[in-house]
């Protein structure tokens, strides 16, 4: 995914740019960058890949190399940016969150014949970031080139620009997935993925740019060089998932929309599974969590931590790009509490099930220590498409996916005309995949939340809201 954070101010705003980049780290593990704008020293950019090692460590002597009034920062999952950049429209920094789904196209029809070349990465795929400044760079100012980058790109693309004059240009991609939120102080603004980021630091909230909208700030005032368009589809894992739960995206509290989920679930079950008996209730950390806390809630079953994550020194567990290594990570830092275990009827909510690979490691590692049986729940209904918006995860084939392998081995290819009917817990169809899924992850019981449940959790409208992943629906 990745996040990115930005200042302009009226002081040097370095500290307040590492602190709020540094909130984006849940985003991200593959590298963090800065840049930064200075009346005598110009535009300064530092990167470094976070892989093995926390932002903050990596950039804690920061202060010592770079200053400004005016800064950029950005978490990244795919390529080393702020990329800074010399072009006819000036020099300028650039960071992208979003994802460029037909670069290879885009290259050979703006840019192959006026003999431009990129700093080919591994693999000889070229940098999005770098991409979308090249496209931004054909048109003859910053509003035209952005616009009509995005409108040339399949993906998704929210952009932060620091140009040479010290100022900041946000820009939310064309139907909002993504969240880019402003906030205000006495000293300036602050632009940011993460509303919470700049709440800590002491700004107030001042605007959420609408789908599409551009703005263009400095430490005086904000100016809109282009207005929201009317179609909004913002993420909806943005909320059972991604976003950390002190977050607000419009106008919807992370932490309070996983208690409404988790609440949503525990009446699907009271309605289906009335007679089961659950000694308690706990969350797949960590953003299990909140899920099963409103789960316990509803349902007055006692929450527990049956597990907890140690995470002082493991990395997070999805970094590794082997599969196994991951798996490995991820069963390392799962330290049991074996009184809460043992002989115990437990209950877990994750906040999705995708591959399903770690989720058995986790079910083999409570069974290993004396549970006597383990229940699933999934915050989200069954994933059936994989996301071409957003890097949601790194499979490369919807194949990868678990619902997709489950109906191929039931039913063949004909099962992927009855999507709808798998995602149903009601249809024979729907139990058969939570029947099946529960022989192969070795789960006492298997259910989803529907997709009109984490809907109804979220509270905003239903075409507001991107569901590509579960129903396919663009």
């Amino acid at each position: 995914m990745g996040g990115f954070f930005g200042i302009a101010s009226n002081k040097d705003c370095m500290m307040d740019v590492f602190f709020g980049t540094d909130y984006h780290s849940h985003l991200g593990t593959y590298c963090g960058g800065l840049a930064a704008y200075d009346s005598e020293i110009g535009l300064q950019r530092q990167i470094h890949k976070i892989g093995n090692s926390p932002f903050r460590t990596k950039f804690e002597k920061i202060f010592d190399e770079m200053k400004g009034t005016s800064a950029i920062g950005c978490i990244s999952d795919t390529y080393p940016q702020p990329m800074l950049i010399r072009s006819n429209l000036g020099t300028y920094a650039i960071s992208m969150v979003g994802i460029i789904n037909n670069a290879d196209e885009l290259i050979d029809k703006y840019l192959s014949n006026v003999g431009m070349h990129f700093d080919a990465m591994t693999g000889g795929h070229v940098n999005s970031t770098e991409l979308f400044a090249a496209l931004i760079n054909q048109k003859n100012d910053f509003k035209d080139g952005i616009r009509f980058a995005q409108e040339s790109i399949e993906g998704t693309a929210s952009i932060l620009i620091l140009t040479e004059r010290g100022s900041i240009i946000a820009a939310r991609d064309l139907v909002g997935r993504l969240p880019v939120i402003i906030g205000k102080n006495d000293n300036g603004f602050a632009v940011s993925f993460e509303s919470f980021a700049y709440q800590k630091l002491g700004y107030e909230d001042y605007k959420e740019l609408g789908p599409g909208e551009i703005v263009e700030f400095d430490c005086k005032e904000i100016k809109q060089l282009m207005p929201p368009e009317k179609k909004m589809k913002i993420c909806s894992f943005l909320w059972s998932y991604y976003g950390y739960p002190t977050s607000t995206y419009e106008g919807v509290n992370v932490e309070v929309m996983r208690y409404r989920n988790g609440r949503i679930l525990a009446q699907l079950d009271e309605k289906n599974h009335p007679d089961f008996k659950i000694d308690s209730v706990g969350g797949v950390p960590d953003s299990g969590t909140a899920h099963a806390i409103g789960y316990s809630n509803e349902s007055s079953l006692p929450f527990a931590r049956a597990f907890i994550k140690y995470t002082p020194t493991w990395s997070r567990s999805f970094m590794p790009t082997n599969q196994s290594d991951r798996n490995k990570v991820a069963k390392m830092k799962q330290v049991p509490v074996f009184d809460l275990i043992k002989g115990k009827n437990l209950l877990f909510v994750d906040d999705s099930i995708v591959r399903g690979t770690q989720l058995r490691e986790t079910v083999e590692f409570l069974y290993e220590n004396g549970a006597s049986s383990v229940h699933m729940r999934s915050a989200c209904p069954p994933i059936m498409y994989g996301c071409k918006f957003l890097n949601f995860s790194r499979s490369t084939s919807e194949m990868e996916l678990l619902a997709r392998r489950v109906i191929l081995e039931y039913e063949g290819e004909e099962g992927f005309n009855h999507l709808a009917e798998y995602s149903d817990s009601s249809t024979e169809r729907g139990k058969m995949l939570r029947k099946i899924i529960c022989e192969k992850l070795n789960f006492a019981s298997l259910e989803f939340q529907s997709l009109e449940g984490i809907i109804e959790a979220i509270g905003i409208d239903r075409e507001k809201l991107c569901t590509y992943c579960w129903d396919g629906k663009e």
